[in-house]
């Protein structure tokens, strides 16, 4: 099989011919078709995370072993069966839930998979779809796209199921209330989609490229706020008024101080981007406004069952796709961390 690779931090990636995986037990091997590249992929490539004051989470701090490669937004066909799998055949085209943990633990037996305490995530830990065929330990792993272009639905490994599960933990709100997303990148643009689809009519978009912000307006966010300068939170209040919900893409200092500071009593932000930094919390002002700040890990194997389904519903519209041939991997990443990407950019092999 082929397979793009980090062999270090920061390093062009490189292209390796390595052994076609036998699967055993319940393994089941898919042949990559698509691989969406999000901006985890891209702190991956960089090989370090911004854990604030000072501090830096390194490829090893999460047990990665080098040369891997990354790419965790996967669909393709299954070639290859364990003797003990069940549930799928050769042929069958397949999503793959990347979020894998040990498969043994209280969290995975409950469905809980992305919770596991010995994580052990595909594009992560284990070769993901940078790479032309990947190893799934079991079947459950897998999901139907049904008829959702594969290329759309191997970003809902991802994309889909974080932005659904970030929305889950904010909802019910009323459909006339506005919620506040940052960034109108790929995440973004999902989110305005999936908000849409929740029959959702008051969604705030904010980015600092105009470009993207006008993509977000034609995709039905209902206001767009340049947070390229002055005070972002000023700006929104300003806008639309306090919000009970906010949604940060992105995840910064600057960006997570602003979401906290637009939020109505009893409202809720989501911390989604991996941008890093640090959020100073006055607590007596969460107890007088009974605010809640959740960090959300990705989603579980049902919540990509639930947006394949919202997607086959015909509800959940598609987000702009920028398709490429995986050989372009090193290209497509630098495109992505320029911001030259709109929507999400998708490896095909």
């Amino acid at each position: 099989m082929k397979a793009w690779m980090v062999t270090e931090a920061k390093a062009p990636l490189e292209k390796f011919e390595l052994e076609t995986p036998e699967p055993t037990g319940t393994e089941v091997v898919v042949e990559t078709a698509y691989c969406g590249v999000c901006h985890s992929d891209l702190h991956f490539w960089k090989g370090e995370y911004n854990m604030g004051g000072g501090k830096v989470m390194k490829l090893a701090d999460r047990g990665v072993q080098l040369p891997r490669a990354p790419g965790h937004e996967i669909a393709g066909r299954v070639v290859a069966l364990g003797p003990d799998a069940e549930g799928v055949k050769i042929g069958d085209m397949r999503v793959v839930y990347p979020w894998l943990g040990c498969g043994n633990c209280y969290y995975c037996n409950n469905g809980l998979d992305n919770w596991c305490r010995t994580p052990k995530g595909i594009g992560v830990i284990r070769n993901g779809g940078f790479a032309s065929h990947v190893v799934v330990p079991h079947s459950r792993y897998l999901a139907d796209p049904g008829n959702v272009d594969p290329a759309l639905a191997a970003t809902y490994a991802c994309s889909g199921l974080t932005i659904y599960s970030s929305l889950k933990k904010v909802m019910p709100i009323d459909p006339d209330s506005p919620i506040l997303l940052i960034g109108a990148g790929g995440l973004g643009l999902m989110a305005v989609e999936m908000l849409k689809a929740m029959d959702h009519r008051n969604i705030v978009s904010v980015d600092i490229d105009p470009a993207k912000l006008q993509v977000a307006k034609e995709k039905g966010a209902t206001t767009i706020i340049d947070g390229s300068a002055g005070n972002l939170a000023e700006k929104v209040i300003e806008a639309v008024g306090k919000v009970p919900a906010a949604i940060d893409m992105v995840n910064n200092d600057h960006t997570a101080r602003a979401a906290l500071d637009c939020l109505d009593k009893g409202g809720k932000l989501v911390l989604v981007g991996v941008a890093g930094g640090e959020l100073t919390l006055s607590l007596a002002t969460m107890i007088f406004m009974g605010l809640t700040v959740y960090g959300n890990l990705v989603g579980t194997p049902q919540d990509l069952h639930d947006v394949l389904e919202l997607a086959n519903s015909g509800k959940l519209a598609p987000t702009p796709l920028q398709c490429c041939p995986a050989d372009e991997a090193n290209q497509t990443l630098i495109d992505l961390k320029e911001g030259k990407v709109t929507g999400r950019a998708v490896l095909t092999w």
